[in-house]
């Protein structure tokens, strides 16, 4: 069933994903994440032991069921491609950059949205950057901007990550050899079976209906087309519903709680640096990983740059702390954006404009 080629069947894939997110958020999940593409990529590359902060240590399966469940549905469909060979080592650093941009802001473009469900308006104010790091994205690629094309390859190359992922969900599942926080986000989760279904549903939902965060946008812009808007508004609307039904709609800057910090600046340049990148890579953080599942070696080789920035986040201090209680007086500490963040989000920048103004298609040289 393809769920791309009517606005209704759009709004129906997010209404689903809306229900798989307020559920994982119901059960366990952090709060006001239900579902972060790069949070819970930065817990599972904690788990494997790539970078040292424990309180963001965990084998989240609704990562590898996001992968999984794409790898199944396109199997199942027949849109099972294995491609590759598009500029690999460029896509690698894209990848690390929407990492880096995601963890300055404290969210992905998914949890931009749920952020914003749940009246974060910090969240609100990222989106003007994000909007604009789309519309900066979608202007390189009308001057020519492009990485070349993939090729068709050996069927199991699309497999490899796929399979990484099983063989992380079955150490997570049958050893101890993956870390797990015992407090903070890390610590906080759905139960594995229920993380697990929800992620594969997700997958196939986002594989059928090709959400994408930044595609919706950049569609606006270059052909002033609105149908993935609809998929977005019905995931927004759903975890609205869910979020003030529960109590967990909190309007303002500053919530203790929500993982999040209200330097606006650094907001806006941080998710400017994501949806500036995700364009450049051909779809936010979500749509890599359904990509990656479905076959595209070159959408795999984004996620490994995903796993490598968020490393580099907590080993370099590139990460930003979010607003919290102090537990001994109470008092609400302001959450804040590094020194190395915010030097990382500057470079950032300036490389996704290096890269989206000097790698043109031939004919447009």
């Amino acid at each position: 069933m393809n769920l791309s080629d009517s606005k209704k069947k759009l709004a129906l894939a997010g209404v689903l994903c809306g229900i798989v997110a307020a559920l994982l958020a119901y059960f366990g999940n952090p709060s006001n994440m239900a579902i972060c593409i790069a949070c819970f990529i930065r817990d599972t590359a904690g788990a494997l032991g790539m970078h040292q902060a424990d309180t963001v240590q965990y084998a989240r399966p609704e990562i590898i069921g996001m992968v999984l469940g794409a790898f199944v549905i396109a199997v199942a469909t027949k849109e099972y491609r294995s491609t590759a060979g598009s500029s690999p080592m460029i896509r690698f650093v894209l990848g690390m950059i929407i990492m880096i941009g995601s963890l300055v802001f404290l969210g992905c473009p998914l949890r931009m949205v749920i952020r914003m469900s749940a009246g974060d308006l910090n969240a609100w104010v990222a989106l003007i950057g994000f909007i604009l790091g789309v519309a900066t994205g979608a202007f390189a690629l009308k001057k020519g901007f492009s990485l070349g094309r993939s090729h068709e390859t050996n069927k199991g190359s699309g497999v490899v990550l796929p399979a990484l992922m099983a063989g992380i969900l079955l150490l997570a599942v049958f050893t101890t050899l993956l870390k797990s926080s015992e407090s903070g986000p890390g610590s906080l989760h759905a139960p594995i079976l229920l993380a697990l279904i929800g992620g594969l549903v997700f997958g196939a939902l986002a594989q059928k209906s090709r959400m994408c965060f930044a595609g919706s946008i950049r569609d606006v812009i270059l052909m002033r087309n609105f149908d993935l808007l609809t998929v977005i508004l019905g995931l927004f609307v759903v975890m609205l519903v869910f979020n003030v039904a529960t109590g967990r709609f909190t309007l303002g800057f500053d919530t203790p709680g929500v993982i999040a910090h209200s330097e606006h600046l650094w907001n806006i340049l941080g998710m400017y640096a994501v949806g500036f990148a995700a364009v450049l890579a051909g779809g936010c953080p979500l749509r890599q990983l359904i990509l990656a599942g479905q076959g595209s070696s070159d959408s795999a080789v984004t996620v490994l740059g995903l796993f490598f920035g968020a490393a580099l986040c907590h080993n370099l201090g590139l990460a930003s702390s979010g607003t919290a209680l102090n537990a001994e007086t109470g008092e609400v500490v302001a959450g804040a954006v590094t020194t190395n963040g915010k030097v990382a989000v500057i470079i950032c920048i300036i490389v996704c404009f290096v890269i989206g103004f000097t790698c043109k298609r031939e004919k447009a040289k």
